[in-house]
C-alpha cells in the first residue's frame, strides 16, 4: 500500500509585467461595490470619501479600465468591475484568513513553558484557567520535558526542571517533604504498618527521581535503595503504580493531592523527609510575560503545598 502523497506548495515568481494593486485600493473597491457608495465605504474603512475615490481611481488607472459607471444615479459596476469584484473578493478572503493579519493575533504575547510531565499534569495544568482568565493577552504553549534523561537546553521562555536548583541558579518550587503512601488495597494485604521498620518486607516502588535514602535516614533506617521491582523513571508512573496497589511510593503530597483527597492513597507513619531533588524554575527573562508567569507559578506552588499538607493524616 502506497503512502499518501504529501501536499506541496509551489511558489512561482511573478512575471516582470505583472502589476500588483495596493491592498488599500482593493479594499476601497470591494467596500464601495458592496455598499453602493463611496461615503458608506469611507465609513466602514474609517477614511474620507475623497480617499476612497482616489484609491479606486488609482486602481482603475493601474488596470487601464473603469470599474464603476459614474453619473447622477447610484454607483454601479461596469461589466469588467463585476468580473473583477469576484476575483478581488476571493483574494481578500484568503488574506483575511491569515491569522497574523488579525489585530487580536498581533496583540497576543506568546509564552512557551516547559515542565516535567508529572508537575505539568498535577500542578500546572489544573491551575492554568486562573492564569489565562487573568491574562487573555498571553498565548501559552505548554511543552513537556523529560527529567533524568533530557537536561539539554530548550527554547522555552519559562522552564521548570527537576534536580538540584543550586547547580543551575534555579528558584525552588514545592517546598514540602516526601512521605510514603500506599493504596488501601495494598495495606489490607500487608496488614497494619505501625512503624517504619515494618517496611522491610513491603514492596517499595523505585524511581531515580525520588530515592528512598533521605526518608530512610529520617526514619533511622540504615537501608540501601530498594533493589527489586520495576524501575519507574517518572514520578507520575510511580504514583499510578501505588494507586493500583503495586507498592508503596515515596512522593510529594502536592503531586498526589487528588488521590489523597479521594482516599485512593494514604500517607504512612506521619514522618516526612526533605527530598533528594527539587522542582525549580530556571532563570528567565525579567520582562513580561515571563516574569509575571513565573511569579504566578510560584504562588500556585505555594498554594498546592498548603492544600496538600492538610491531607497528611497517616493511615492507621
Amino acid at each position: 500500500m502506497q503512502a499518501p502523497a504529501l501536499a506541496t506548495i509551489t511558489l512561482v515568481a511573478a512575471s516582470p509585467d505583472v502589476r500588483f494593486p495596493s491592498i488599500d485600493g482593493l479594499r476601497a473597491f470591494e467596500a464601495a461595490a458592496r455598499l453602493g457608495s463611496f461615503e458608506r465605504a469611507a465609513d466602514e474603512l474609517a477614511v474620507t470619501a475623497s480617499a476612497v475615490g482616489k484609491r479606486i481611481a488609482a486602481l482603475e488607472e493601474l488596470l487601464g479600465t473603469p470599474l464603476f459607471t459614474r453619473g447622477p444615479k447610484a454607483l454601479a459596476l461596469t461589466a469588467t468591475g463585476k468580473e473583477y469584484l469576484a476575483q478581488v473578493g476571493a483574494a481578500l478572503g484568503l488574506l483575511a484568513a491569515v491569522p497574523l493579519h488579525r489585530r487580536t493575533a498581533q496583540r497576543l504575547e506568546k509564552l512557551r513553558v516547559s515542565a516535567p510531565p508529572t508537575f505539568a499534569r498535577q500542578i500546572l495544568v489544573p491551575a492554568l484557567e486562573r492564569y489565562t482568565a487573568a491574562h487573555p493577552e498571553v498565548e501559552l504553549e505548554i511543552v513537556l520535558s523529560i527529567p533524568y534523561l533530557d537536561a539539554g537546553a530548550t527554547e522555552a521562555d519559562v522552564e521548570v526542571r527537576h534536580g538540584d536548583p543550586a547547580a543551575h541558579g534555579g528558584v525552588p518550587l514545592l517546598d514540602e517533604q516526601v512521605v510514603p503512601m500506599a493504596a488501601p488495597s495494598l495495606l489490607q494485604r500487608l496488614g497494619p504498618l505501625r512503624k517504619p521498620a515494618e517496611l522491610r518486607n513491603a514492596p517499595l516502588l523505585r524511581t531515580p527521581l525520588e530515592p528512598w535514602a533521605p526518608w530512610f535516614a529520617a526514619a533511622g533506617l540504615a537501608w540501601p535503595e530498594p533493589a527489586q521491582g520495576t524501575r519507574l523513571v517518572d514520578l507520575g508512573l510511580a504514583l499510578e503504580a501505588a494507586v493500583s496497589g503495586q507498592g508503596i511510593a515515596l512522593a510529594r503530597p502536592s503531586l498526589a493531592r487528588h488521590w489523597l483527597a479521594s482516599g485512593a492513597l494514604r500517607p504512612l507513619f506521619g514522618l516526612g523527609a526533605a527530598p533528594a531533588w527539587r522542582y525549580y524554575l530556571l532563570p528567565h527573562a525579567a520582562q513580561e510575560p515571563a516574569a509575571g508567569f513565573a511569579a504566578w507559578l510560584r504562588a500556585e506552588c505555594d498554594e498546592a503545598t498548603r492544600a496538600a499538607a492538610s491531607l497528611l493524616s497517616p493511615a492507621t
